[in-house]
């Protein structure tokens, strides 16, 4: 593993990886969805946690992203990996941890939301007596 004069890991993080390992991370956080809303027995109370889960957790990751999109604007260039907080040296420079790390989580719950709003539509089609209308 390279590392730079002051200790960063080489090479500097892109927005595509850390979009690419976000969306990943989302994707597989929808089996678990997928398992909880099988668990639940009633398919008004099925609808309602999937789109109250899609529409909270879809904001949540929305404001994230815009945020993390704002601190990797506002690092200018000089973005590290969480790996790399003991090359910060100044209060500031934290801006360059945080970037990646919101835009991760932000995409991973954007994907989340809107799978979880997916299946809403699935348990609202679904014909009576199926697994989704349960």
């Amino acid at each position: 593993m390279a590392v730079d004069q002051d200790g960063v890991i080489l090479p500097r993080l892109r927005p595509a990886d850390v979009a690419r390992r976000g969306v990943a991370l989302g994707l597989l956080g929808v089996v678990p969805l997928v398992v909880a809303a099988l668990s639940i027995s009633g398919h008004s109370d099925r609808r309602e946690f999937l789109a109250v889960v899609g529409g909270v957790v879809g904001l949540f990751g929305a404001c994230l992203l815009v945020v993390g999109v704002g601190f990797w604007w506002a690092s200018a260039g000089d973005i590290r990996r969480v790996r790399d907080w003991r090359t910060i040296t100044t209060q500031g420079a934290a801006v360059t941890l945080v970037g990646p790390l919101f835009l991760r989580s932000g995409l991973c719950l954007l994907v989340f939301g809107a799978a979880a709003l997916g299946l809403d539509q699935l348990v609202v089609a679904a014909p009576y007596g199926s697994w989704w209308h349960s």
